[in-house]
């Protein structure tokens, strides 16, 4: 079932100046089983723009996201640290990824080590990097929108998708939690979320995408009403002010 026509506008992401209002694009039902057809064509979704296939540079490749058999096994997953500390003093706060995918889904680990949570956010498409937040950007290797996936201790997530923070479309449905298996738990020195992202749900606006090649994206931790203010980031960021929203930041990652 989709969500109801009642939301227009939604805050556009995080890691920025004031929002600012974002389209809301309703995606319709994703079964999730390996049997179910692709979309067609016509659904309603973001016009994906086709872009040259850049040549890759292999010394640009700064990890591999390995193939698994179901739910990870999070212990065997080598993790990314989330060690760029950007635009307010370093507070002691730290974070880290992993990434793993079988043949259906894109499955997501982050953690944080924070002392103060701030967890206020719990209605679809609110401006959850507000509070403790730990967010995944990401695009196929040779496209040119992305997808941000932003959420808080309490699980409540922002999805958007688009060029930049000025074209971002929210994406609404009235069962992410289900369709992304979102959980969250609080441990001894932090929090941490896992979920898992489905080929089909991808595959709406990214008719091509698989998981093969490349995946250029960013992990991001930010708490913009926090206690303790903060943005950190995987890969580098090159701004002289709070801006997640940068694609030609992202690092590359290839499929195992």
């Amino acid at each position: 079932m989709m969500l109801s026509a009642a939301v227009t506008a939604a805050f556009s992401g995080c890691a920025g100046s004031a929002p600012e209002p974002a389209a809301i694009q309703e995606i319709p039902a994703v079964t999730q089983t390996a049997e179910t057809a692709a979309p067609e064509q016509n659904e309603t979704a973001p016009a994906v723009t086709e872009a040259a296939e850049p040549v890759r540079n292999e010394a640009d490749v700064r990890g591999i996201i390995p193939k698994v058999s179901g739910e990870p096994d999070w212990s065997t997953v080598n993790t990314l640290a989330l060690d760029q500390i950007l635009w307010e003093p370093d507070c002691g706060i730290r974070a880290f990824a992993q990434l793993a995918y079988d043949d259906e889904r894109l499955y997501v680990h982050l953690r944080a080590v924070e002392k103060e949570i701030r967890a206020e956010y719990t209605e679809p498409l609110s401006p959850v990097c507000r509070d403790s937040c730990l967010e995944f950007f990401f695009m196929p290797e040779h496209e040119t929108r992305y997808f941000n996936f932003e959420i808080n201790p309490n699980g409540c997530l922002y999805c958007g998708f688009g060029h930049g923070r000025q074209d971002s479309t929210a994406l609404a449905r009235g069962d992410f939690a289900e369709l992304f298996r979102i959980t969250t738990d609080r441990t001894d020195d932090g929090w941490e979320v896992f979920y898992s992202i489905p080929l089909e749900f991808l595959r709406l606006f990214c008719p091509d995408f698989a998981f093969e090649g490349g995946l250029r994206a960013n992990f991001y931790k930010c708490g913009d009403l926090t206690p303790q203010k903060h943005y950190l980031a995987w890969n580098k960021v090159n701004s002289e002010k709070p801006d997640y929203h940068r694609p030609e930041d992202f690092g590359l990652l290839v499929f195992g």
